[in-house]
């Protein structure tokens, strides 16, 4: 791997782990302590620090540390898991997240923040220190080492196994109790590396090999490893010296490390977890080297060792199995694979200009009218079709990536504003094009913080209104009518429909015998500059974020709507097309020039019914329906072969339909979406263009702009129409 794709790796990979670490510790906060979370938080710091020091990222791997000796003591629940610490982990989560930031930019030994390292781990050792003092004076002290034949026997006689539990052996040498992980070696990791580490710190004495777990060659797979090893061993090292041996193998293999004048009971803890053969050798060999002389055997009972039911280690009980099927072991290989964005972007280029030579291949045959040339790209246009949409899938990505970040956003901020509030996700399943996740973050951003600032009411407030204390926020997605909507909804306060009206005019943005809709009033909050906050704090009221909310939902081809009720709570909704990429559309001809109506926001073409002179409202089935002629809206000349017969095209975005009158149908296609020049790029109306199969350029329609275009324009002229008494055409 490049030095750039194996940075790039450890950025990735490190950014998930602390995502992960994240929502376990919002999860502890919301539902109380966990084994299972506190095991993912461990975990995640742990292997953000193995990683981290494959490739000598120290500042990671010291920080980490420190980080992890805190949570091993949570984990051995020797540290209870307070608001206080709570919120210290989160925020030592956070400056892990910005070391990582700097890893991506290649400034990895450059500190991003001195001053929040030093306070942060200053925090860690108060508290680890506290845990410390905590349990020393709050248990009581094994008496002091019992050395020699008459303490031994006096332990004895003063009888009891409490008290031989207590008593410490005369034994100079470290023991190594090691069963590594079967998978080990599918892991890259070779344990007898460890074993040769061991030597630059120390001598290792006596090696005795596990054997209980070892199958018969018959049964033996090459992939795993079987190897458990006792080992006693002389050295001044530490016991974190010792611990940091095995950092890479810890999380999943048995690491018992005994040191010097050890109680005798922790070696007997050693034997009673090994199968009764080891276990004695293992005596035979401690005996050998001055464990267990004569009078402390027997004070321990020979027998009470011999007899003890031998138990296989408790982290490898897979060793006794036998090998699994080479199709088992398949079925449970990775699954997933990483891939660069680049990458993917790519192949989707390749494929939409795969689409557009189909296209013109697809045409060329229907000149010629050769049957078998027109059968060849039938078959490759559906082929085209399967790879089109397999490639676009590639790209979707669920919507949670996005949702992910708000629990610990909505936390932070209740916290700040003294606000209780309870955020619910749903529709985090649903999948959007990865690029438009991406620039969906930060309006979705603008939106909550303004609807946790403005929105939810303080606790007396709402208990005043007659509400729960306890505000209620809610993220949501779906599927809808081809698009995605995203809704953020709050229980609080509801805006001020008259207040908004007021700054409108105030600002010139309307006059005050205007007559508007509750709609329209809405909108100007997406003014720029455009704030009814009575005061300015620092999440919102200098009217910058709403305006800025629309924009970037305009470039993404989407739209914001605003649905609030004076006290009952508001609703954001945003309306975003699947995907920016290559879409199946539907083809139209006006004039001289082709254009573009993505297919699934198209009900059904139908031809143009009878409808009263400049009036933009038809009768379809008894219903009127507002239709915009695409000939008049940009202005295009008549087609050559003179008046021909009119259809109109029924498209609906959300809950609103309308009719788009055409001159022809031209039929499905598959349109890659290319951006928009210069000289269109602020046309109303137009969303991009596409290229077809003989060369020429076809627009893609703006659904969602023209149809609101047809429900403002004949808004007020639907009662005239009924009055009228149009006849239905169908």
């Amino acid at each position: 791997m490049k030095k750039d794709g194996a940075r790039d790796a450890v950025v990735q990979e490190a950014r998930e782990l602390l995502v992960a670490m994240e929502a376990a510790l919002l999860q502890i906060e919301m539902e109380g302590p966990s084994r299972e979370c506190i095991n993912a938080i461990f975990r995640a710091a742990h292997t953000i620090k193995g990683s981290a020091g494959l490739f000598a990222f120290d500042s990671i791997v010291q920080f980490t540390h420190q980080l992890e000796h805190l949570l091993d003591l949570v984990r051995q629940e020797r540290l209870a898991l307070t608001g206080h610490l709570m919120s210290l982990l989160l925020q030592c989560g956070d400056y892990i997240g910005e070391l990582v930031d700097a890893i991506e930019r290649g400034q990895e030994a450059q500190e991003p923040n001195a001053e929040r390292r030093a306070a942060l781990l200053a925090e860690l050792d108060v508290v680890a220190l506290g845990a410390t003092a905590a349990e020393e004076t709050g248990t009581v002290q094994p008496g002091a080492a019992v050395a020699g034949e008459s303490a031994v026997l006096a332990t004895t006689e003063a009888g009891g196994e409490d008290l031989v539990a207590q008593a410490a052996a005369d034994y100079p040498y470290w023991h190594l109790s090691l069963q590594f992980n079967e998978n080990v070696l599918r892991d890259g990791l070779d344990p007898l590396s460890f074993l040769h580490y061991l030597r630059s710190l120390g001598r290792i004495v006596a090696l005795l090999p596990v054997e209980a777990g070892i199958p018969g060659a018959e049964g033996m797979d090459a992939e795993s490893c079987y190897l458990g090893v006792e080992i006693c061993f002389a050295s001044d090292s530490s016991r974190q010296t010792l611990e940091d041996v095995f950092e890479f193998v810890r999380d999943d293999s048995r690491i018992d490390i005994l040191p010097p004048h050890s109680r005798l009971a922790d070696y007997v803890s050693v034997l009673q977890r090994l199968a009764s053969e080891d276990a004695a050798r293992l005596v035979a060999l401690w005996r050998r080297h001055g464990l267990f002389n004569d009078v402390q055997w027997r004070c321990l009972g020979a027998a009470t060792l011999e007899s003890a039911t031998p138990v296989l280690p408790v982290a490898a009980p897979d060793l006794v199995q036998r090998p699994r099927p080479l199709d088992e072991r398949r079925a449970q290989e990775q699954k997933f694979i990483k891939i660069e964005v680049s990458k993917l972007d790519q192949l989707i280029d390749l494929v939409g200009e795969l689409v557009i030579a189909g296209a013109s291949a697809r045409l060329i045959a229907r000149r010629r009218k050769d049957s078998q040339f027109e059968e060849a790209t039938q078959a490759i246009d559906g082929l085209m079709e399967q790879i089109r949409d397999a490639a676009l899938t590639l790209r979707m990505v669920q919507i949670n990536e996005v949702f992910q970040r708000f629990p610990r956003i909505v936390r932070d901020i209740a916290r700040d504003l003294d606000k209780d509030i309870e955020l619910t996700m749903t529709g985090a399943e649903t999948e959007l094009d990865k690029s438009m996740v991406e620039r969906l973050a930060d309006p979705l951003m603008h939106i909550v913080r303004n609807a946790i600032d403005h929105g939810i009411e303080p606790a007396a407030e709402r208990v005043a209104a007659g509400k729960p204390p306890k505000a209620t926020l809610r993220l949501n997605a779906t599927h809808e009518s081809g698009s995605v909507v995203v809704e953020v909804m709050d229980d609080g306060r509801g805006m001020d429909r008259d207040r908004i009206l007021e700054k409108a005019v105030a600002q010139g943005l309307a006059t005050a015998d205007e007559d508007l809709s509750d709609a329209e009033i809405y909108r100007f909050v997406f003014e720029p500059g455009f704030s009814t906050a009575r005061q300015v704090t620092e999440l919102s009221g200098r009217g910058v974020g709403m305006d800025v909310v629309k924009r970037n939902i305009e470039a993404l081809q989407g739209e914001v709507a605003i649905d609030t009720e004076r006290g009952r709570g508001t609703v954001v909704r945003i309306r975003l097309p699947l995907t920016l990429a290559i879409i199946s559309g539907f083809q139209v001809v006006v004039g001289n020039a082709v254009f573009v109506i993505p297919l699934d926001m198209v009900v059904e073409c139908i031809d143009m019914p009878p409808h009263q002179d400049g009036s933009h409202i038809v009768a379809v089935r008894g219903e009127p329906l507002p239709f915009v002629p695409l000939r008049e809206l940009f202005d295009l000349p008549e087609r050559a072969q003179g008046r021909v017969r009119k259809s109109m095209v029924i498209v609906q975005y959300g809950q609103l339909r309308a009719g788009l009158l055409v001159d022809g149908l031209l039929g499905e296609c598959q349109a890659v979406i290319k951006p928009l020049g210069r000289l269109f790029g602020k046309v109303k109306g137009l969303s991009g263009s596409t290229i077809l199969g003989d060369g020429r350029v076809a627009l893609i329609l703006d659904i969602p702009h023209l149809v609101q275009h047809t429900q403002q324009q004949e808004q007020g002229n639907t009662a005239a129409y009924a009055e009228r008494g149009v006849a239905s055409a169908q």
